[in-house]
C-alpha cells in the first residue's frame, strides 16, 4: 500500500471518528436535557395536581400507587423514591425556563445533588458555577462537600446584593471577585507540620500547584513564584502571582504564617501599584491582592476598608477539619462578617 493511501486512510479514520465522537456527544446531550426536563413535569405535575390538594398522608398513599404502576411499565427510574426527588425538583426549581437553560449542562444526577441544599441560593450558585465551569457530578459533590459556598464573600452579603451577583452571574456569565475568593482556603493537602516558616508553605504549595489551583478555583493561572520589583533601587518579592482569565486581572498572593496586621496593607498596595504600572496589559482590568493568614483580624480588616483598595484577606487551614468543625468555623466567619456589614451600614451617612 502506498504512502498516500495509507496517509488518506489515516486521515479518513480520523475524521470519521471525529464525526462520531461529536454525534455521540450531540445525543447525549439531547437525552440528558430531555430527561430532566421529563422529570421536572412529572414533579410539576405530581405536586400540583395532587399532593397540594390532598392530604399530606392520602398524597403519600398515591405516591406510593402511582410509583408501583410506573415502575411495572418503566422499570425502577420511577420508583417512590425517584418520584419524590422529581417533585423536589420541581419544587425547588420552578422556573422552567431556567431549567431548560440548565438542563444543556446539568444532567440529572447534578440536580439530584443540588435539590436538597438549604436555600435558594446555595442551589443557584451551584448550579450557575456546575454550568459554567462545566463540573462533574464527582466535583460538584466535592464542592458541596468542602463547602464552598459558605466560603465565598457572596454567602456572607446580605441577601438581596447576593442575588444581584448571582443574578448577574446567570444572565451574563458576569464573575465578580465574591464569587471567585474564598474564607478560608482549605490547604491540608500541603501536609505541613505543626511548625513551618512562609518559605516552607509557598514550597509546598509549589509542590502541589496543581491541587493548590483546584482549591483557588477555575479560571486561575500560574504566573511567576518571588515576582521581583525594583523599587527606588530596592528589591521588593511578591510571593506568588497568578492571572484569572474570567476577571482579566492579575492576583498577586502574599503567604502569612501568622496573624493579620494592618501593615500588610501598605505592603500589598505597594505590590499593586507595581503591577498595574509595569505589567498591566491593556484590556485588564486592576490587579487584584490576596493575603493569605494562618489568621485574621476581623475588625482590623474591616476598618482597613481592603476592599476599596482591592485587596482581599483569607485564613488558610493546613490540617484536616471534620465537616462539623469546619461548618461551626464558617458559621463563625459568617455571623462576624454580617455584624461588620451591618455596623458599617448604620454608621454611613
Amino acid at each position: 500500500m502506498s504512502k498516500d493511501v495509507q496517509n488518506m486512510d489515516h486521515q479518513l479514520l480520523a475524521d470519521i471518528r471525529q464525526m462520531i465522537e461529536h454525534t455521540r456527544q450531540t445525543v447525549s446531550q439531547t437525552v440528558n436535557a430531555g430527561l430532566t426536563l421529563l422529570y421536572w413535569n412529572i414533579g410539576r405535575r405530581i405536586n400540583d395536581e395532587i399532593l397540594e390538594e390532598l392530604r399530606a398522608e392520602y398524597g403519600k398513599r398515591i405516591l406510593q400507587t402511582l410509583s408501583a404502576k410506573l415502575v411495572n411499565e418503566f422499570g425502577n427510574g420511577f420508583s417512590q423514591r425517584n418520584l419524590k426527588n422529581m417533585i423536589d425538583f420541581a419544587a425547588q426549581f420552578p422556573d422552567l425556563q431556567m431549567v431548560v437553560s440548565l438542563s444543556r449542562q446539568l444532567s440529572w444526577s447534578h440536580f439530584i445533588l443540588i435539590t436538597p441544599l438549604k436555600n435558594d441560593l446555595q442551589r443557584d450558585f451551584y448550579a450557575q458555577m456546575c454550568r459554567i465551569e462545566n463540573w462533574s457530578v464527582r466535583t460538584l459533590q466535592k464542592k458541596i462537600d468542602s463547602m464552598l459556598f459558605e466560603r465565598t464573600a457572596i454567602s456572607k452579603k446580605p441577601e438581596e446584593l447576593a442575588k444581584l451577583e448571582l443574578q448577574a452571574l446567570q444572565e451574563e456569565d458576569k464573575f465578580s471577585p465574591d464569587l471567585v475568593f474564598r474564607d478560608p482556603y482549605i490547604l491540608d493537602f500541603l501536609n505541613l507540620k505543626d511548625t513551618y516558616s512562609e518559605k516552607d508553605l509557598e514550597k509546598a504549595i509549589l509542590r502541589e500547584l496543581e491541587r493548590f489551583i483546584l482549591e483557588l478555583g477555575n479560571g486561575f493561572t500560574f504566573v511567576e513564584r518571588q515576582k521581583r520589583m525594583v523599587i527606588d533601587g530596592e528589591d521588593f518579592y511578591l510571593d506568588l502571582l497568578f492571572y484569572h482569565r474570567r476577571l482579566k486581572r492579575l492576583i498577586a498572593i502574599d503567604l502569612k504564617i501568622g496573624k493579620f496586621k494592618a501593615a500588610y496593607k501598605g505592603q500589598m498596595e505597594l505590590y499593586l501599584r507595581w503591577l498595574e504600572k509595569n505589567d498591566m496589559q491593556p484590556g485588564e482590568d486592576q490587579p487584584i491582592g490576596l493575603i493569605l493568614c494562618a489568621e485574621g483580624n476581623r475588625e482590623q480588616i474591616e476598618l482597613l476598608q481592603l476592599d476599596a483598595a482591592n485587596i482581599k484577606v483569607s485564613e488558610y487551614i493546613t490540617q484536616y477539619l471534620p465537616q462539623d468543625l469546619l461548618k461551626q468555623k464558617l458559621h463563625q466567619f459568617t455571623q462576624s462578617s454580617k455584624q461588620l456589614i451591618e455596623h458599617r451600614n448604620d454608621t454611613q451617612p
